[in-house]
């Protein structure tokens, strides 16, 4: 039998993974955390960023007049083109996605050198968890960050994961303490990561 031509084999599916949130302890940047491990398990390449290293000012027309888009969000933009795949944790501030999370968005969304923010996002696949110390698990904040990706052109899975009362919802290893929570994340990762296998070329790059 002849050896494998690995240069047939097609490079695993690009996959940024990130938290909507910047506190050092975040139950959801846990969970986003273990999302790009399992992803990595099943085959993906994750891109685990933290928000909190992309600071940016409330988003300003004005100051976007004067100074165009911040530095990190050019980062952002740079990371994004690279990954179809996108795996979102979701908090829940007030029944609502966090200041952050939004503001990112609207920075990343802006026009930057004849360049439009939304091509950025056009054609991307994504995937929504959320976690929350409350008995609901963020799941409201699902429905509106489901709503702004639609918007701007991303296509959200239809899967996905509200982990309630997370103070006791992780074991010591960082993995989900429910088995069936663990196996509902894990069947989401891999669902993002063969929706992304059938693509074949990963879409449009910026």
């Amino acid at each position: 039998m002849e050896p494998e031509d690995m240069t047939d084999r097609t490079p695993p599916p690009p996959i940024l993974v990130f938290a909507g949130s910047a506190r050092e302890d975040s139950f959801n940047k846990q969970l986003a955390r273990l999302a790009a491990d399992r992803i990595e398990a099943l085959g993906g390449e994750p891109t685990f960023i933290d928000l909190r290293d992309y600071p940016m000012p409330l988003y300003d027309g004005d100051l976007e007049a004067e100074s165009g888009l911040p530095e990190n969000a050019l980062a952002l933009r740079r990371l994004l083109a690279e990954h179809q795949g996108l795996l979102i944790a979701s908090p829940e501030y007030n029944g609502f996605i966090t200041p952050l999370l939004k503001n990112t968005i609207d920075w990343l969304t802006r026009p930057h050198e004849g360049d439009s923010g939304l091509k950025l996002f056009q054609g991307r696949i994504a995937a929504v968890v959320s976690a929350s110390p409350g008995g609901l698990g963020g799941i409201r904040s699902l429905a509106l960050i489901r709503q702004l990706l639609g918007n701007i052109g991303v296509t959200v899975l239809p899967d996905q994961l509200a982990v309630a009362r997370a103070k006791e919802a992780f074991d010591d290893d960082g993995s989900l303490a429910s088995d069936g929570q663990q196996q509902k994340l894990d069947a989401i990762c891999g669902r993002l990561i063969d929706t992304l296998d059938r693509l074949g070329d990963r879409g449009p790059r910026a």
